[in-house]
Order: C-alpha cells, then sequence, then structure tokens
C-alpha cells in the first residue's frame, strides 16, 4: 500500500512544475508537488516574462499578477540591448527590444491587456509556488524522486526523503516530470529527443556592484560586451546582465566545452567583472557562480500514457529569445484544465494525448528558434573584424577601422548597423511568442485553412480566431463602464462560448449542452444594451464571424471552434464539437 495516494505527482518547483500545480489546485484538483532540495530558485536564471505567460498568471488570478509586476522590472527599463567595449568603454550600438521600439509597443498594446517584464526565476518561481500552496497544493522539500511503475489506473512512485534517508511511495493517478534538463522521468519513459546536449560551455557570475553611473542613463536588461579575449558560449561576447536596478548583475562568461569546468572563485569573478564593467578599481560582493552547458535538444514526443514530461525537461536551449520559463509555463497551462477535466470525469482520456501534439512542436520551435540566435551574432563580429583575426591587436585595431573616414569604414559601420537591427528577431521577436496555434483533436477546424501571415510570424503578432489558435484580445466594456479583455471573459479552467446580437440560441445550447456533459460552460453576449459592449468595434473586427456566430474558447484561451452564423440546430452543433474536443 503506498505511503501517500494524490491524484496528480508532481515532480519539480520550477517554473512548470509550480505553474502546474497552482493551476491544478485552482481547478480543484488534488495534487503533490516535491522538489529534491530544501530551496526554491537560488539563482536568477530565466527572466525575460513575455505576455503570454504574463496572461497565465492572469487567469490565477489578480493578486498573482499584481505581485509579478510589482517584483519585476518593468518593460521600460528593460529598454535597449547595448553593445559596448565594456560598460565604461566606447559603446558600439544599441537596438530597442523587448517591446519598447514605438512600433512593436504598438503591436504588445494591441495583443495583449497584459506587460512584458523581467522577472529573475528567484521571485517567479516563489511566487507560483506560493500561489500552489495557498490553494491546497501538498508540498514537500527534500523530496526527491527515484523511480516510477505504472499500471492501468495510475502510477506508483518512488521518491526518497533526504531529510530521514527513507523512501516513500507515492500512488497518483498521473505524473508530471517537470525535474528540468536532466529530467530523469524523461529518461525513465523513454521520451524521443533531437539534437545535442553540451554544444557549449557558459558560467554564470551572480555579484553585486552599484553600475548606474554606467547604465541608469542607457537601461537594458543585456549589455553585451565585445572585446578582443572575451567569449560566451563560442559567440566571442561578454554578457553583463541586469538582476535588480542597478545594483545586482549576473556576468556570463563562455569556457571550451572541452575542457574542465573552470572554478569560479572571488579572485576570478573579480578580474572578469573588472574586464567586462571596464573598471580596473571595481569592487564586488560575489553572491554564487556556476557553470552549465548551451544545449540544442527537443523532445518530439512529450508525454508516455499517465506520465507526462514538461518545461525544461522536454526543450533543453540556451536562454536566446527569453523563452525558456515562458514556454514551461506555458506547457502547464495546456496540461492542466485538460487532466482536471479528465479527472473530474467530463472529458475521455484520450484528451490527454492531444498534449503532446500540441505542446511538442512548440518545443522544436523555440529550441531551434533560441539556437539560431546565438548564429545570428555571427554578423555582428564579422561586421567589427573579430572574426578575421586572432591576435587582439589586430582584433582591435579591425574594430577602431570604422571610424576612419574611408569608403572601407563607411561600409563597415553599415554593416554592423544592419548587423545589430537584425537581432530583433532574439530581442524583439513578438510572433514567436504569441502566434502560437494548435492542431489536433482537442481542436474542431470550421472547414476554414490555416490563415497566412501577413507579416513576418517571428517578428509580428497576428491575431485570428481560427480553430487552434489563441482568443484576440480586444477590450469589451460591461454596462458600468469598467473595460474587461476577452481574454478576462474566458479561462479559470472553463469552457467559453462567445456570441452576439442574434446568437442568443447559442446561449440556450450552451446550459442545454452543458448541463448533458456536466460541464460548465460560461456565456458572455457582446453588443449593444448586451452583458458586454463593444464600443470601439475593436471585436466585431477581430472576431471573423457574424454576430449570430459563436467562438468557443477552451480554459487555456485557445479556440477550441467557431461558428461563422447561427447554425440550424445550435445544441446539436455544440454538443457534436464539445463531443469532440473532450474525447466523449
Amino acid at each position: 500500500m503506498a505511503d501517500i495516494n494524490i491524484d496528480v505527482l508532481v515532480i519539480g518547483t520550477g517554473p512548470a512544475g509550480s505553474a502546474s500545480a497552482a493551476l491544478l489546485s485552482s481547478y480543484g484538483v488534488e495534487n503533490m508537488v516535491i522538489n529534491r532540495y530544501r530551496w526554491l530558485a537560488n539563482t536568477p536564471r530565466a527572466h525575460i516574462t513575455n505576455q503570454r505567460t504574463m496572461e497565465v498568471l492572469r487567469d490565477l488570478g489578480k493578486a498573482v499578477e499584481t505581485e509579478a509586476y510589482e517584483q519585476a522590472t518593468e518593460q521600460e527599463l528593460m529598454g535597449e540591448n547595448v553593445f559596448c567595449e565594456s560598460l565604461a568603454g566606447e559603446e558600439l550600438g544599441r537596438m530597442k527590444s523587448w517591446g519598447t521600439h514605438p512600433q512593436s509597443k504598438a503591436g504588445h498594446l494591441l495583443a495583449s491587456p497584459c506587460f512584458m517584464n523581467d522577472l529573475p526565476q528567484t521571485f517567479m518561481e516563489p511566487l507560483l509556488y506560493k500561489a500552489a500552496c495557498s490553494r491546497g497544493s501538498h508540498a514537500r522539500m527534500s523530496c526527491e524522486y527515484v523511480s516510477h511503475e505504472q499500471d492501468a489506473e495510475g502510477v506508483t512512485t518512488t521518491v526518497l526523503d533526504r531529510l530521514t534517508g527513507k523512501n516513500l511511495t507515492v500512488r497518483s493517478k498521473y505524473l508530471i516530470g517537470a525535474d528540468g534538463g536532466n529530467s530523469l522521468v524523461a529518461e525513465h519513459i523513454g521520451l524521443p529527443f533531437e539534437g545535442k546536449m553540451g554544444v557549449g560551455g557558459s558560467m554564470n557570475i551572480l555579484f553585486r556592484a552599484d553600475l548606474s553611473k554606467y547604465v541608469a542613463h542607457r537601461p537594458s536588461v543585456l549589455y553585451w560586451v565585445l572585446q578582443p579575449g572575451a567569449d560566451v558560449g563560442g559567440i566571442g561576447l561578454g554578457l553583463v546582465r541586469m538582476i535588480r536596478p542597478w545594483n545586482e548583475w549576473l556576468i556570463v562568461w563562455g569556457y571550451d566545452i572541452n575542457e574542465p569546468a573552470p572554478e569560479v572563485d572571488e579572485e576570478f569573478a573579480t578580474n572578469v567583472a573588472r574586464q567586462l564593467v571596464g573598471d580596473p578599481e571595481l569592487e564586488i560582493e560575489l553572491l554564487s557562480a556556476s557553470v552549465w552547458t548551451v544545449n540544442d535538444m527537443y523532445a518530439t514526443h512529450m508525454q508516455k500514457d499517465r506520465v507526462f514530461c514538461m518545461g525544461d525537461a522536454t526543450h533543453r536551449h540556451p536562454p536566446s529569445n527569453g523563452l525558456g520559463s515562458n514556454t514551461s509555463i506555458q506547457d502547464a497551462f495546456n496540461l492542466a484544465w485538460k487532466l482536471s477535466m479528465v479527472l473530474k470525469g467530463q472529458a475521455g482520456e484520450r484528451l490527454l494525448e492531444s498534449f503532446s501534439t500540441e505542446r511538442a512542436p512548440i518545443a522544436k520551435q523555440i529550441v531551434t528558434r533560441a539556437n539560431q540566435s546565438i548564429g545570428e551574432f555571427g554578423p555582428i563580429i564579422q561586421a567589427l573584424g573579430l572574426a578575421d583575426a586572432s591576435d587582439p591587436i589586430k582584433m582591435q585595431a579591425n574594430m577602431d577601422a570604422r571610424c576612419d573616414a574611408t569608403a572601407d569604414a563607411e561600409k563597415q559601420r553599415a554593416e554592423l548597423n544592419e548587423a545589430i537591427a537584425f537581432k530583433k528577431y532574439e530581442f524583439d521577436a513578438h510572433g514567436v511568442e504569441m502566434n502560437q496555434r494548435y492542431t489536433s483533436d482537442a481542436v474542431v477546424t470550421d472547414g476554414d485553412p490555416e490563415p497566412a501571415f501577413e507579416r513576418d510570424a517571428e517578428l509580428h503578432y497576428q491575431s485570428t480566431t481560427w480553430p487552434g489558435a489563441r482568443l484576440p484580445h480586444a477590450w469589451v466594456f460591461d454596462l458600468k463602464g469598467a473595460k474587461h479583455s476577452t481574454l478576462d471573459l474566458c479561462g479559470k479552467g472553463r469552457f467559453t462560448l462567445l456570441t452576439g446580437i442574434g446568437g442568443q440560441p447559442w446561449l440556450e445550447a450552451a446550459e442545454q449542452v452543458g448541463s448533458e456533459l456536466g460541464i460548465d460552460i460560461r456565456t458572455h453576449l457582446i453588443g449593444p444594451r448586451c452583458e458586454m459592449v463593444d464600443h470601439t468595434g475593436d471585436w466585431a473586427r477581430a472576431r471573423e464571424v457574424q454576430d449570430s456566430g459563436c467562438v468557443l474558447v477552451r480554459p487555456d484561451h485557445h479556440v477550441a471552434w467557431r461558428s461563422k452564423e447561427l447554425a440550424q440546430e445550435p445544441a446539436a452543433e455544440l454538443l457534436r464539437v464539445l463531443k469532440a474536443v473532450l474525447a466523449l
């Protein structure tokens, strides 16, 4: 007999694991989350927090979203990626990043009610963990996953209580492996992977020092240092990353992956910091140092029967584009509602197969994009002449040549400007963050082909209610004049049906079908003198259906199905669709 019985066991308290626990508890699912350590994230690690992730936090409740903003560095201070010879030295160029360029900012404001920010994992992870525990998740620290066995009814997992040294058995209906880039759960279920681990080596140096005189006038999250001898991850750059403005910092510095990892003591760390900051007298307070590898690997399938893997366990990549924790939290948002509905008998188990179908392509996309972004530093290095020489003196001369009044120097300046501007594919890739569309059995097509992207799909978000896409954001207003995002009308673990004047029969159908299937379908009528009013007409332009049509939205904000107009038998049509989506 097992020592503990629970519906879902979650291995790992990182962004994926803690988000899964928080969402499951919000949906009323008994769960337990374990962490092999006695602490949560103790280094900043992931930090870029995009709009889609903030929408998940918003779905968890206003208190969670508000606390995230309070602890984060706001979008405006994420500012401009700066390229320089050192923080105290000459600046080589900069680009507006993370939605701060006026054109990009407009796209961000139109796409979501939420704002991008910089929230280091040392703040994000406790926020999600607290939300999970406060809502009823059973949490155990110093508790390490050892192994598991599946059968037709559930999973029996052996965990080691590191405080007592004794093993415990946990019986659960489902198991989530959110146990990081060296996932033992993924190994035990034999997940198929493509790519390679350990393609480069880097070290992190976390320290405190007041660098405001070098940076406060040009706020940024990332300061890229190009100087002869600097190296990080094989791309010829040193990185000074802001953790807290402007006195807590993380330096990323490369090492040869084919050699033993270096030992970083205070003297070594201080010398590196002095080199990249450009201040030979700089004194730092060293907080920690660690080494890590640049990976290029993703799972092509993310589950086996009753066991699911997510987060870094399934997408292992460098921090380029800031996609890691964002994708991990979004993995959890995809799976949690499906587990909830299956456990409550509201959906068939086949619904769970859509998790891998929908999220594995995203894992491939973001791993490919992150590693591609590393290669896109090449033109900057080439434009400065750093790739054409190995002697530091010659390299410096090549960099200095751009200041000459010659045709070659003018060409070099133009190439450098173009190369820096091209980094928008890493530092302002709004489409990569927001354009995720699903094709699976948990989506029912309306017969229309997937809409082609009108602009670069990596750079720009494109709104659509095509089934499988995220519901477009538009502001609508209640009868008291308060505004609500269309996303706010949805989520919270429930399906939602949106319709307009002439669509009243859809509301009646939703009530009838919901009662028959035993699910709560939220409904909203949007139009003049209705409960929600589309004063600006933005929703009418975004919905892509007639007033009498409807848009059915899944609990994770993705469109499950839409009808362009009122069906002849709305209840029969809605029942058909929901049975298909829920695998009933």
